[in-house]
């Protein structure tokens, strides 16, 4: 009999293989065989519904990457309910109001929440929303009955919030059948008993969907791993060695960052996945060139439709003849659509938006009747239900799709109507960059195209950096007409990454008000919290000691690294400032020199100021003064 739920394919590895090891922490030195999984997380079931958790609710998961959170994970769908996980680097407010939508009752946290150094759950119980209770993972068998719900394939396994264009985010609701239909049988990455898949994504990022689920419905092992930006590249390409990682998901922007800087990493993978974004050629190139990974996928799918809904295998006979990475063919089970307004088919080779059909396409948006009627509709000629991308493409002479851009990213100016990603198309093509984004800024008479570019190493090479925008913008007026060129271009030391690995574009556009990258903003040190003010009057006490003595260290350890010639403004952006994921490591190895605090460089990178930088030091217990 066919199973219907998640779990259910679980328990049956559980039964034919329970010694098995089901997910270890190298780090933390914790593994769980399969048996130890299935008790673990029947502990938390039966105290789950113990509270009055059942099928059709919501669970909300406050925890980071670990051992405990696929016990988690695990334990909420044997209980018949849907998990929520949450973003531990979004704003408190944002993640309120999730919970607070999601009508839940009871958050799971890991056992010990709060407590730990560095906890970013710390002040969970501040923010939750009155009537939402915290529970911490059970440690030890709560003695009560294991519910065993029926499991229908409609039923929510869980629930992921995306941004929504308005500002507001939705909850994209995943059943079971979805998940199954990206876990079993899957064409885009083989995974069998035994093999190793990394899980390193954001639990918030619908990419762990794969990294848990498509090991666990294999019998395979979920490897616990560290993001790129956690570790220094040569640490982080031996640990994946050192682990034996058979199969792994990156977000596009964090490949180009190993592709640029160590294309050969990958070499032990047997698949290494990349989607989120568009995959850019010369980045495929550098890593297939070096020593590649047995196989190289560009994976393509948005959250409604249950990570993956294309895949696309990069080899050199593939992309012979071509100069953009194609998002390729439908998954198992999947049907991919190129239509018009109408949803009538295009024919091959002209733009279409992309939509895609299947048991992979989500229930709809969590209480949004309406956004899930406009995204969510049937094909008019078939009577299937498909999902509207929002994403154009066009099919190509081999049967794959090429995206084109978004039905949203197009903009007005001065009357012309101009697609955004056909400029970032042409700076990609033009051999001066490995990353380009176009964006509008301004409006009215005031508005205009802005660009940021990451160049590529020859261009990086070259003797004059000044130069670059100029000789990007004599290119493009080969090949684009006047009114699609950017006013300005920015040139980039590094992409910087949203809590999820994608290009945060947004912190791009914030650039257009700082300081140039290589000019550290002037300020006035810190007082000394014991001695004269600037104005050398008596010493005012200061509110947070703590927070101004470990602020004091962190502007000495930017200015060292950053090459600063003068103090560094509080307000300062360590990515705005020239900062990428090498410096950010070197930063959080002298911050552990010099405080006897462990940060990882993921936190270095993505707090927005180094002032915020200073309050999550500083919410660390010191081991030892600055």
């Amino acid at each position: 009999m066919a199973a219907v739920g998640v779990h259910e394919v679980v328990a049956r590895w559980v039964e034919r293989e329970p010694d098995a090891c089901a997910v270890r922490d190298p780090e933390g030195g914790r593994a769980l065989s399969y048996r130890e999984l299935w008790r673990r997380s029947g502990w938390l079931a039966a105290e789950l519904a113990r509270r009055g958790v059942g099928r059709g609710d919501l669970v909300p998961v406050a925890q980071d990457r670990s051992v405990d959170l696929i016990v988690t994970f695990l334990g909420i769908l044997r209980c018949g309910a849907a998990y929520l996980p949450l973003d531990g680097l979004a704003p408190t407010g944002r993640l309120a109001d999730i919970v607070g939508e999601s009508g839940s009752r009871v958050i799971v946290r890991a056992p010990g929440a709060g407590r730990a150094a560095g906890d970013r759950w710390a002040g969970l119980a501040s923010w939750l929303p009155e009537g939402v209770e915290p529970l911490d993972l059970p440690e030890r068998d709560p003695g009560l009955p294991v519910p065993g719900p029926a499991t229908d394939r409609d039923d929510p396994a869980y629930v992921n919030f995306t941004s929504g264009s308005t500002g507001r985010p939705k909850g994209v609701v995943v059943p079971h059948r979805a998940v199954l239909r990206l876990a079993l049988n899957a064409l885009f990455c083989t995974v069998e008993a035994g093999d190793r898949v990394a899980c390193s994504a954001n639990p918030a990022f619908d990419a762990t969907t794969f990294e848990v689920w498509n090991a666990l419905c294999a019998g395979a092992t979920v490897v616990i791993f560290p993001s790129v930006t956690e570790l220094a590249m040569d640490e982080w390409a031996a640990l994946i060695a050192a682990e034996r990682i058979d199969a792994m998901f990156l977000t596009t922007s964090l490949f180009h960052t190993v592709a640029r800087e160590s294309a050969d990493a990958f070499a032990p993978v047997g698949t290494v996945v990349v989607g989120g974004e568009q995959l850019e050629l010369g980045a495929v190139r550098r890593v297939l060139a070096a020593r590649p990974p047995g196989r190289l996928v560009n994976g393509y799918g948005p959250t409604e439709t249950t990570t993956f809904a294309a895949y696309f295998d990069c080899t050199d006979a593939n992309l012979a003849g071509l100069d953009r990475v194609p998002v390729g063919f439908a998954l198992q089970e999947t049907s991919l659509h190129l239509l018009d307004a109408e949803l009538r088919e295009v024919p091959a080779g002209e733009t279409g938006e992309l939509c895609v059909g299947g048991p992979g396409v989500a229930l709809g948006y969590l209480a949004r009747p309406e956004l899930t009627k406009e995204r969510f509709v049937t094909l008019p000629s078939t009577g299937e239900r498909i999902y509207r991308t929002g994403d154009t493409g066009r099919l190509l002479p081999s049967g794959a799709v090429e995206l084109l851009g978004r039905t949203d990213r197009q903009v007005k100016l001065r009357g012309f109507r101009i697609e955004l990603e056909e400029i970032e198309r042409a700076a990609m093509v033009c051999g001066l960059a490995d990353a380009a984004f176009v964006e509008k800024a301004g409006e009215g008479a005031a508005a205009s195209l802005v660009g940021f570019f990451l160049p590529s190493p020859e261009a990086a090479a070259g003797p004059d950096r000044a130069e670059l925008p100029a000789a990007l913008d004599r290119r493009l007026r080969e090949t684009l007409p006047s009114y699609m060129l950017p006013s300005r271009w920015l040139v980039l030391d590094r992409v910087p990454f949203g809590s999820t690995g994608k290009a945060d574009r947004s912190r791009l556009l914030r650039l257009l008000d700082a300081p140039a990258a290589s000019a550290v903003p002037a300020a006035t040190p810190p007082a000394d919290p014991g001695g004269p003010t600037p104005s050398g009057g008596p010493a005012a006490p200061s509110a947070d000691t703590a927070h101004a003595s470990v602020l004091a260290v962190l502007q000495d350890i930017w200015r060292d690294v950053l090459k600063a010639g003068g103090a560094v403004d509080p307000d300062a952006n360590f990515i705005d400032l020239g900062g990428n994921s090498i410096l950010a490591m070197q930063v959080a190895a002298r911050v552990r020199q010099r405080l006897d605090v462990r940060v990882d460089a993921g936190a270095v990178l993505l707090t927005d100021s180094l002032d915020e930088l200073a309050a999550h030091v500083a919410s660390i217990p010191l081991a030892a003064a600055p």
